[in-house]
């Protein structure tokens, strides 16, 4: 059958808009014209639809396993069972209302004075007391086999500081929060004079934070938020907030000469946060948040109150049941184990095998790709293949869990609240003992049962956990050329990001260094500018495309569909269309309004609409499949068409 004959049938087969004109909605727009969204999700489909299976298939087991039906094979879930069930426990979670927390807010209200919380400082970190700052242990991105500290800011009310910069907006959104957290104060033991007072100081602490707080496009480069500090320097900027006494109670004389500052404003203009002036306000902002904090952990009521404010936001119209709730916690918790559980049942040896396969094609063709390519010098082509060949692939699910995840132990004895607070205590004390520790390239950073994937810039790794590897993205029952559009682009995606414009900035170990000859570098930036610019501004939804924010995502995408669309050429007859449209299916999303907006704003992807659309009219083969001409929608002139690698 001839490519105009497929064509004509295909059109008959589906009644919708042409294909050149928009692909996204040729393929999807009858499945999102009947899909219905859950009232409990702010989206339906793609990503989404996956999660929701894997997650049917873990309440099941999880109800199995709580009724004696079955019994795991890995021992720490069954102390997993155990804190689902008392999750599942609402009667007795909501007879204790706030209660459990009354200590802790106690000692928050009982503080008097900055030296008074510096004498306290570290246990209120073990019982979780945010500060006017982050704390937190990574690698060390000049030396990747060791940690670091980093600080970073205090987060803030509001998703993003982009919201407090429009009157209209910044009113609406903490008028919501104002409603949630005055509805949430009314279980704490504060009089209603105090309740309305904690309220207003904390929205003027945040008012505070947000004035030096990072946005989201300044995150969305991250390779910038590594600026080394002397310790001592640091606690000077810090001051009255006692540092050098925090870290030296953590740490002895393992405190480190030196702190990574994400945000150097935040903390050289940190006196305009935190003083003598602004304790009061800090101590009310810490006590509300610390609420906030603790929500999980108590009562299914004061939990849904909670999230009242995000629900409105996202136009999410109910709560999840109670059984996915308690599932999604464990699942949480115990993340590591559970996907190991999830991949050694679910996941099939011939997927792995087949995928890993994939995979090494892939990485052997982008090499012959930067082998190939004109703008690169070729001292800056073999540093890139070097960082490409040595890119570790995890596949899957790891053959083991982190022993740690064995202590975690759960008493019969022990609350709900009880529970989570010994968890959460657990959890930071094993975050903050790895500063001394080597970092471990084993680590994966995705569990097994997540439906997603990633790139590690760090470990210089890539990993497809068991979850995202069904259909549509990955299945032996597809055609080759529906699993290259599909998983096979994703799998060139996160590849693309070790050349991305944060990636490129990381060597074959993971480290910060720059291995790139300058006049190359300022060629990948000139490209860069132009996917930037090719995003920006696009009108979606009432708002624009921040190109800036999502341009790492667009040169993934971009070089995940140009090495695929390589391989396609040495198949035998390869059915070009196929690859397209399982492209397109992939990003099939429907999300509420509330939904979109805020991924707009603070989402370093494109909208999944973009994605699909976008990135096929860069490459020929978009073109010579669907006849594509000026005329059509789906067409870009071929100067204004990009290819980075």
């Amino acid at each position: 059958m001839s490519k105009m004959s497929k064509m004509s049938k295909m059109s008959k087969e589906k009644e919708t808009v042409r294909i050149q004109d928009d692909l996204y909605q040729h393929v999807n727009g009858e499945w999102i014209k009947k899909a219905v969204i859950p009232a409990d999700k702010p989206m339906t489909g793609g990503f989404s639809s996956l999660y929701d299976d894997v997650e049917k298939l873990l309440m099941n087991d999880c109800a199995k396993f709580a009724s004696g039906e079955e019994k795991p094979d890995i021992p720490i879930i069954e102390d997993a069972v155990r804190l689902y069930k008392k999750a599942l426990d609402v009667k007795a979670r909501g007879d204790a209302g706030m209660e459990p927390l009354y200590p802790l807010l106690d000692k928050i209200k009982s503080i008097t004075s900055v030296e008074d919380f510096n004498g306290k400082n570290v246990e209120l970190l073990y019982d979780r007391v945010p500060f006017p700052f982050d704390i937190e242990v990574i690698e060390d991105w000049k030396d990747t086999s060791h940690h670091c500290l980093i600080l970073s800011d205090a987060n803030l009310i509001l998703p993003d500081t982009t919201y407090y910069d429009k009157k209209i907006t910044r009113h609406y959104m903490l008028s919501l929060y104002r409603k949630m957290a005055a509805a949430i104060l009314k279980f704490s033991p504060l009089s209603g004079r105090e309740q309305k007072q904690y309220l207003k100081d904390t929205i003027a602490f945040d008012d505070l934070i947000r004035r030096k707080a990072l946005s989201q496009r300044e995150m969305a480069d991250y390779y910038k938020m590594y600026n080394p500090r002397d310790t001592k320097e640091v606690c000077g900027l810090l001051a009255p907030f006692d540092l050098a006494g925090l870290l030296e109670k953590l740490y002895g004389d393992g405190v480190p000469e030196t702190l990574i500052l994400a945000n150097p404003r935040y903390v050289e203009d940190f006196k305009e946060i935190f003083s003598e002036k602004t304790f009061s306000l800090f101590l009310h902002w810490c006590y509300v948040k610390t609420i906030f904090q603790y929500a999980p952990a108590l009562s299914a009521e004061i939990y849904r109150i909670s999230q009242q404010a995000m629900h409105k936001l996202t136009g999410v119209k109910e709560m999840p049941s109670i059984e996915k709730q308690a599932a999604r916690l464990v699942s949480s918790v115990y993340d590591q184990p559970i996907g190991v559980y999830y991949g050694r049942r679910y996941f099939g040896e011939e997927a792995k095998k087949d995928v890993t396969s994939m995979v090494k094609e892939i990485i052997e063709t982008y090499g012959q790709r930067i082998r190939r390519n004109e703008i690169l010098a070729d001292e800056t082509k073999e540093k890139a293949i070097l960082k490409l060949s040595s890119i570790r692939i995890k596949m899957g699910y790891p053959d083991e869990y982190d022993p740690f995840f064995d202590t975690l132990k759960v008493s019969d004895d022990d609350s709900y609240f009880d529970t989570m607070d010994k968890i959460y205590r657990l959890e930071k004390k094993h975050h903050l003992e790895k500063l001394n520790k080597p970092t471990d390239p084993d680590e994966w950073q995705m569990p097994g049962h997540m439906v997603n994937a990633c790139y590690d810039p760090f470990r210089n790794d890539i990993t497809f956990p068991a979850a995202i590897l069904q259909k549509p993205f990955y299945s032996v029952e597809q055609k080759k050329e529906e699993n290259l559009g599909g998983i096979g682009a994703v799998i060139g995606h996160e590849i693309s990001h070790a050349f991305d414009n944060n990636g490129s900035h990381f060597d074959e170990k993971g480290n910060l260094f720059d291995w790139w000859k300058k006049e190359d570098f300022e060629t990948f930036e000139k490209k860069t500018q132009d996917m930037t610019a090719q995003f920006d501004g696009i009108p979606y939804h009432g708002g624009k495309v921040n190109g800036g924010l999502v341009v790492s995502e667009n040169i993934a995408d971009n070089g995940g569909m140009a090495v695929t669309l390589e391989i396609m050429h040495r198949l035998e007859n390869p059915d070009f269309q196929a690859y397209f449209i399982n492209w397109a299916r992939i990003w099939c999303t429907k999300a509420k309004e509330g939904y979109i907006k805020l991924l707009l704003t603070m989402d370093v992807h494109s909208p999944q609409e973009l994605r699909a659309n976008m990135q096929p009219r860069n490459f020929s083969e978009w073109y010579d499949t669907f006849g594509v001409q000026p005329t059509d929608q789906m067409y870009i002139p071929e100067d204004k068409r990009i290819m980075i690698w």
